[in-house]
């Protein structure tokens, strides 16, 4: 499938960003949510920071202290056999899994979608139980006059989906858990239908080891229920170790298409596309055999986790499919596709 890449890709990176504090230091921006506002095309970055310590011993992990509301580091040795340190995003002893950055949210604004002015101060950072090993990965779903705003929050308590509102992204209010362990890579329709709520999200089982697409539906979007299997992973190709939804849908009048990621035996990110019925969102009518969009270029392929799209939000205006994505888990960059050649694909 044709896919343009912006010539300023990337439109983001560390660099741009401010770290928050003198010992850490900013080592992705990443994962964006997407909406406009008025004339502005909003981001809300997902910013992660690792403590700044060289040390040939020691790995940190960076833990928001609620009492003293502040972030500690905790040390873990490299030389302990029994800590896990094969994943650079984690370490794993027998505590559990600690990450080794924390991150938070970050707006940024733009006129033209390409050159983003980035504000100083944190939107949302971390701030309760659920939340001490840092917020991530939001989507934001305009509903009525609201900006509703999901993201990861992630804690000892395990993989939570959060809820937030603002009406206009300078303040915010919490709502709370949305979905409980482990469950991420929620997305929200923009519109209710028949009076619902929908949202795709994935649980991970850990008996069963599946990583599948589900729907439910909410009367308020806090409870949710009516809870139906959607999509696994397909067993082979681009898509055949995980899944789960990326950009919040957006209405065709074919019906309603989800950008979702998929991830090879080789740890790969890759996106692709589902085509759901207009009326009846847990029908899905048609599945990208082929991923739409995967990595290709440098900064793609190399970053602090190499091989990686992902997507958090798009806009679609004009008949194209805007794609704000991650890259290699450390930069943002921008895409466009055809929404007809996604429909061809589709079909």
């Amino acid at each position: 499938m044709a896919v343009y890449r912006a010539p300023e890709n990337p439109i983001i990176k560390p660099a741009d960003i401010i770290p928050s504090r003198d010992d850490l230091e900013v080592i992705g921006v990443f994962n964006a949510a997407v909406t406009r506002l008025n004339d502005e095309v909003i981001l809300l970055l997902r910013i992660a920071e690792a403590p700044v310590m060289n040390s040939d011993k020691f790995v940190y992990s960076p833990i928001y202290d609620l009492d003293k509301k502040d972030i500690f580091f905790k040390e873990f040795d490299l030389n302990d056999p029994q800590i896990d340190f094969s994943d650079v995003r984690s370490v794993t002893n027998q505590e559990g899994l600690h990450l080794t950055s924390i991150s938070h949210l970050k707006v940024a604004r733009s006129k033209d979608g390409i050159h983003f002015d980035i504000e100083d101060s944190p939107a949302l950072v971390p701030e309760n139980e659920y939340e001490v090993f840092g917020i991530e990965d939001a989507r934001i779903s305009k509903i009525d006059d609201t900006y509703y705003v999901n993201y990861v929050a992630v804690s000892s308590a395990g993989v939570t989906t959060y809820l937030a509102s603002t009406k206009d992204f300078k303040s915010y209010k919490r709502h709370g858990i949305m979905f409980c362990p482990d469950n991420k890579d929620v997305v929200v329709f923009p519109e209710r239908i028949n009076g619902k709520y929908y949202a795709l999200h994935r649980p991970a089982s850990s008996l069963f080891d599946k990583n599948d697409i589900w729907i439910a539906e909410s009367p308020d979007l806090l409870c949710w229920g009516n809870h139906r299997f959607l999509i696994s992973p397909s067993g082979s190709g681009w898509d055949s170790v995980k899944i789960g939804s990326s950009a919040v849908p957006f209405k065709t009048k074919a019906g309603w298409v989800e950008i979702y990621h998929g991830v090879d035996e080789n740890n790969r990110y890759s996106l692709g596309g589902l085509l759901l019925d207009e009326n009846e969102p847990w029908r899905v009518i048609s599945r990208t055999k082929k991923p739409i969009f995967e990595p290709q270029t440098d900064y793609e392929c190399n970053g602090f986790f190499g091989n990686v799209v992902f997507t958090c939000g798009l806009l679609f205006e004009d008949d194209k499919i805007k794609l704000y994505y991650g890259a290699a888990d450390t930069l943002v960059c921008y895409a466009e596709l055809d929404l007809e050649d996604l429909m061809t694909a589709l079909n």
